[in-house]
């Protein structure tokens, strides 16, 4: 039912976009693209989703996880056998994932892809979700990181960007406190348990009880930490720089460090619990950012290409969806869709 609803919010801010802006403008840009330029960009997948894979496989544990047994009088903590992830697995999940992400909402596709890593004894049910949110927390702090980083660069400041600048830096801050530190996540769920309702105390507190497990998890190993981070930030550079070739592609121009700065903006537009995949609010938050240096059919066309970089995966990973199906099936796991 929630899913049906952001559906019809995107299509009904698309209605509203196409039908403001020309429309047959907007097909005769997509008609009038550089082939070229458009066979680089949306090759582009390739390369984000190998590498994105890659860092699943580098952010599992390289050593065995530990169990304690309750049968033992001494309760010590002994190995238990993980199997490594294979390289084509990796890729498996985060196509899979990218389809369920499309079809479930609020991104169960992700906690689908920890259940699976779980079920194939990749990892145990605690570590395999706290792997997942981890993975999550290091994109979003890479976008936000690009982001100010462009913001800061980019020429064209009016009030408005300062605010925008401001709330990045200050997510970006928060973000990463809640991860780096034990005291400040502390506060922050206390602070959240005392101001919440007091039914949502309890879940509050299993809330804080994983993210404990996140921070242990995240910084059991400087050195690899150090190299997910490097590698989240290529990702995600890797992601802006498809984006800016999309203009290319589209015979517009923006400056990269500009585009730095513009399209993370758009893609957090996007990321608002309101609509289907960020349909809609991606494609407007797209038209009012760029509209220093292209036409809103242009930016909306811009809109339709970025709508691919969700959808391409999707479809990558639609040969695949059925034996982890089939995973769910056995075990009885219904999402719900409310």
């Amino acid at each position: 039912m929630k899913r049906g609803i952001s559906l019809l919010i995107s299509l009904a801010i698309l209605a509203v976009i196409y039908w403001k802006i020309d429309f047959q403008g907007l097909l005769q840009v997509l008609h009038r693209c550089d082939r070229g330029w458009m066979a680089i960009s949306l090759g582009m997948v390739v390369p984000i989703t190998l590498t994105t894979a890659w860092r699943l496989q580098q952010l599992l544990p390289n050593q065995p996880e530990t169990q304690v047994f309750q049968d033992e009088p001494c309760r010590l903590p002994i190995p238990r056998p993980r199997t490594a992830l294979p390289f084509a697995e990796a890729n498996r999940l985060i196509l899979v994932a990218s389809v369920l992400n499309m079809v479930l909402p609020s991104k169960m596709g992700d906690i689908a892809k920890a259940y699976f890593m779980q079920q194939r004894g990749y990892l145990s049910g605690a570590r395999s979700l706290a792997l997942v949110v981890f993975e999550k927390a290091c994109d979003l702090m890479s976008l936000l990181l690009w982001c100010a980083f462009g913001l800061l660069l980019y020429p064209q400041k009016d009030r408005l960007f300062w605010l925008m600048t401001l709330s990045v830096v200050v997510g970006l801050v928060i973000l990463g406190l809640l991860l780096g530190s034990r005291s400040f996540s502390d506060l922050f769920f206390a602070l959240g348990r005392r101001l919440a309702p007091p039914r949502f105390a309890p879940k509050l507190g299993r809330v804080r009880e994983s993210w404990q497990e996140i921070q242990r998890y995240g910084w059991r190993d400087r050195r690899q930490l150090l190299k997910i981070t490097l590698t989240s930030l290529f990702i995600w550079f890797l992601h802006l720089l498809q984006i800016w070739f999309f203009i290319v592609a589209l015979n517009a121009w923006t400056p990269f460090l500009a585009n730095l700065a513009l399209s993370p903006l758009a893609i957090l537009a996007g990321l608002l619990p309101l609509t289907f995949a960020g349909v809609g609010t991606r494609d407007a938050a797209l038209i009012w950012f760029y509209q220093p240096y292209f036409a809103a059919p242009t930016a909306a066309a811009l809109g339709v290409l970025c709508t691919s970089r969700y959808l391409l995966p999707a479809l990558g990973g639609l040969p695949f969806l059925g034996q982890y199906l089939d995973i769910l099936r056995k075990a009885g796991w219904q999402p719900k869709s409310r």
